[in-house]
């Protein structure tokens, strides 16, 4: 079969994948059989379709948005631009707390009140999505208030993955290859399965990849639900987390299952949260 092109493609593997039917997804998802199959054969999908199909497919709508080249909404864009600067802190110590402790951050992250959006911050559309994988997953977690540069410092301490800023600005763009160990990397941030994200970007995995750390899973959960808090809310859980660690706070240190140790896993004491140094 000819694959479709764009976003179709995408769709088909991952319903190739999960060995899902279309008359079954359009069930889930309150849609029709022909108006899925239109989108597999190429036709742009519009946000009213793909809404409830990320709700069936158990995704993000706005990674699906993202995915499908289309603009977020400014209803499901982060609330507050200024929250980026304390959104690697808040996953870079979380993850390093006990499960009780992650457990109990993500309670409080979830408990604060929903403030509004601050005057004057209306949300800005970034520029069109790059057509190639890079691009869109960069995007995807810009969604989740990670600019490259704490991009850097978030995967350097949950992930193998130890690139630059400047790197990350690079892969966005499109003019660096999205490799396999990033696939599954930025599946771990994104909370996706990272062989649902291979078929979704078309980057194939070497090998089945183990099933993600509780910490990872934690991380992704942490990063998801920060994008509701206001920049004040989110400078306060970062320092809170900050807090629960045990020491010393000032390395950060990570093996999860799949990740070799490294020297350079350690932070110096003056790292701050946005991932420069003091």
């Amino acid at each position: 079969m000819k694959e479709p092109p764009g976003f179709g493609a995408a769709l088909l593997r991952l319903l190739q994948r999960r060995e899902l039917g279309l008359p079954e997804l359009a069930d889930h998802a309150g849609l029709t059989v022909p108006a899925l199959r239109a989108v597999l054969a190429g036709a742009p999908p519009d946000a009213g379709l793909l809404r409830p199909l990320a709700a069936a497919l158990r995704l993000h709508a706005v990674d699906l948005l993202v995915l499908a080249g289309l603009p977020v909404p400014d209803g499901l864009m982060p609330l507050d631009p200024a929250a980026a600067r304390w959104a690697p802190g808040i996953v870079q110590d979380g993850v390093h707390l006990s499960a009780p402790g992650r457990r109990e951050l993500l309670r409080i992250v979830r408990s604060l009140p929903q403030e509004e959006r601050p005057s004057g911050s209306e949300p800005a559309q970034p520029g069109p999505v790059p057509d190639g994988p890079g691009g869109k997953l960069v995007r995807m977690l810009r969604h989740r208030n990670l600019r490259p540069s704490g991009l850097a410092t978030t995967l350097a301490v949950v992930t193998p993955s130890y690139l630059s800023a400047a790197a990350y600005g690079v892969i966005g763009s499109d003019r660096r290859e999205l490799t396999s160990r990033l696939v599954m990397d930025f599946a771990t941030l994104l909370g996706i399965d990272a062989r649902d994200l291979s078929a979704l970007t078309g980057v194939a995995l070497p090998e089945s990849p183990p099933p993600p750390a509780p910490e990872a899973g934690d991380a992704a959960a942490l990063l998801w639900e920060a994008r509701r808090l206001s920049a004040a809310q989110a400078q306060y859980v970062a320092e809170l987390a900050r807090a629960m660690r045990p020491e010393p706070r000032n390395h950060y240190v990570l093996n999860l299952p799949g990740a070799s140790a490294r020297s350079d896993d350690r932070r110096p004491a003056g790292q701050d949260r946005t991932g420069g140094t003091t």
